[in-house]
């Protein structure tokens, strides 16, 4: 009797591993308390709600700096053709001046409990994606991140370098939606990170994915349909611009 229950119990704990889906605010909680895509606000904002990540897209202005702005335009500058003191001097639409990756681990930093879901930005080379994520991991360590942060990218030679250069347990998740599971598997990367559209035409991947021990996360999910058809196939997390749908749903 005594190992049937233990069984049980191992049973139940692995089924749980992959079904609780959890909430990615998509470039931050920003619709509330007018705040605004890529601010520091929005990524204070899930870090107050209480959400599992908070994501966040990360460019290099012309003169090196990294900066959290979607891109690839902020106005009518190119992010990653002009210097950083232009692109600072223009406010985002609520009138937050635009951070500075610096500016948002600092921030991160206050609360942990919401994990940095770094985005990596694509490139104009191999040479200057490598820099960029060299220059990441680097701030990453110096503030003592390295546990409380994910990365994601749509450029393969960006999660290869995050592979190659990254710390023992680091998480990264392959954006593109153009690989396999066991592809992604075979890379080394923890996780997939693909569009509502292709795990709707792939939704054997979600089993493929958790068979291989990897993750799931699916974007940009804002339909409540399409929260509930997540759930329902127990992906692990949605990334989403409508936080609180999604918790209403999980029952939060």
């Amino acid at each position: 009797m005594k190992k049937i229950l233990t069984l049980i119990v191992c049973l139940a704990a692995t089924m749980a591993t992959y079904a609780q889906t959890e909430v990615i605010a998509h470039r931050g909680f920003h619709a509330t308390k007018n705040s605004e895509h890529n601010s520091l606000s929005s990524l204070a904002n899930a870090q107050e709600a209480g959400f599992y990540g908070s994501e966040c897209d990360i460019n290099e202005t012309a003169d090196g700096v990294l900066v959290s702005i979607h891109g690839p335009k902020h106005g009518e500058y190119t992010v990653q053709q002009t210097d950083y003191a232009t692109l600072r001097a223009k406010k985002l639409k609520n009138g937050e001046i635009m951070p500075t990756f610096e500016e948002y681990l600092i921030q991160a930093k206050k609360n942990t409990n919401t994990k940095l879901i770094i985005e990596i930005k694509s490139h104009d080379t191999p040479e200057r994606e490598t820099r960029v994520v060299k220059n990441i991991l680097k701030m990453v360590k110096r503030f003592k991140l390295k546990k409380d942060v994910e990365y994601i990218a749509f450029s393969k030679h960006v999660c290869d370098e995050l592979v190659a250069y990254g710390p023992k347990g680091i998480q990264i998740a392959y954006l593109n939606g153009n690989m396999t599971p066991a592809e992604c598997k075979a890379q080394g990367y923890t996780g997939i990170d693909y569009n509502l559209k292709v795990m709707k035409q792939h939704p054997e991947w979600i089993k493929q994915s958790h068979d291989l021990g990897l993750t799931v996360n699916v974007w940009t999910v804002n339909n409540p349909e399409d929260i509930k058809w997540c759930i329902d196939n127990k992906v692990d997390y949605i990334t989403t611009d409508n936080p609180l749908e999604v918790n209403r749903q999980l029952g939060k």
